[in-house]
């Protein structure tokens, strides 16, 4: 009596552990329902400079020669990478200004690289300096972090002005089996202020928050589903302990028996 009333609990527990471990298709679909969406409103997303970013600020005009007083090294070096990419670039100072040569000091903090560039471009007509400038600007430190439930976890730089948060885990190589895709949490630093924002990549309500683009230094977080979760935990891998539990009932039944 007593062993089958253990057959009984054990049954139970088996029971209990595969459908709390077991995924819905539901919670492993992105996107799911949804509809098209051609007609409804879409806006870009504006990234606004602040202090510690790397702003390259490139200059031209009809005279190629007197252009390049204002930029840090000749145009024709475009190939550059990573920090020797950087070095080509003016650091943000905690007041938000950079210095150019020649032009002299430029507040850009807290303005679009649009604003930045018709900013410089004004200076330099408003000064004398050039007539018919042009004047390009680019963040080169833009990255963010990616931790939790993905294939490669870490930080990543980018160059684009508008990346979103699908291209952003797609470069961190998606969310693993294990990955909550319900929470998604992104942490975000902006304007001297800290907010926060959660994300459900099985639903489309969330392309028109704030959070469908990734910005500078956001930190993105997958949290591990309850499988993971038990499998990091005292009980251990729920296959193991049933193999434990199975291996027990077999000794006690054939113990009975002998």
């Amino acid at each position: 009596m007593k062993i089958h009333s253990l057959v009984a609990i054990v049954s139970c527990y088996l029971v209990v552990t595969v459908f709390t471990s077991c995924a819905t298709k539901k919670e492993l679909i992105y996107l799911n329902g949804t509809t098209n969406t051609a007609d409804a409103e879409f806006k870009w997303s504006e990234m606004y400079l602040q202090p510690n970013d790397i702003v390259s600020v490139k200059v031209t005009s009809d005279v190629p020669e007197l252009a390049a007083a204002y930029n840090i090294s000749p145009l024709q070096q475009n190939a550059l990478q990573g920090v020797q990419l950087q070095l080509q670039g003016y650091l943000v100072a905690n007041d938000g200004t950079v210095n150019i040569p020649v032009l002299g000091v430029q507040k850009i903090g807290g303005l679009t690289l649009e604003q930045a560039e018709k900013q410089v471009q004004q200076a330099l007509i408003d000064k004398g300096y050039l007539k018919n400038p042009v004047v390009v600007c680019r963040l080169l430190n833009a990255k963010f972090t990616v931790l939790g439930e993905v294939k490669v976890p870490g930080t990543y730089t980018f160059y684009e002005n508008n990346l979103t948060l699908l291209q952003a885990l797609g470069l961190a190589g998606d969310l693993t089996i294990n990955g909550v895709r319900k929470k998604i949490t992104i942490i975000r630093t902006e304007n001297g202020k800290q907010t926060y924002g959660t994300i459900d990549l099985t639903k489309n309500d969330w392309f028109n928050t704030p959070f469908y683009f990734v910005k500078p230094n956001d930190v993105i977080i997958v949290d591990p589903n309850t499988a993971k979760v038990k499998s990091a935990g005292v009980i251990g891998n729920p296959g193991n302990l049933i193999s434990i539990i199975s291996v027990l009932l077999s000794s006690i039944i054939i113990i009975k028996n002998i």
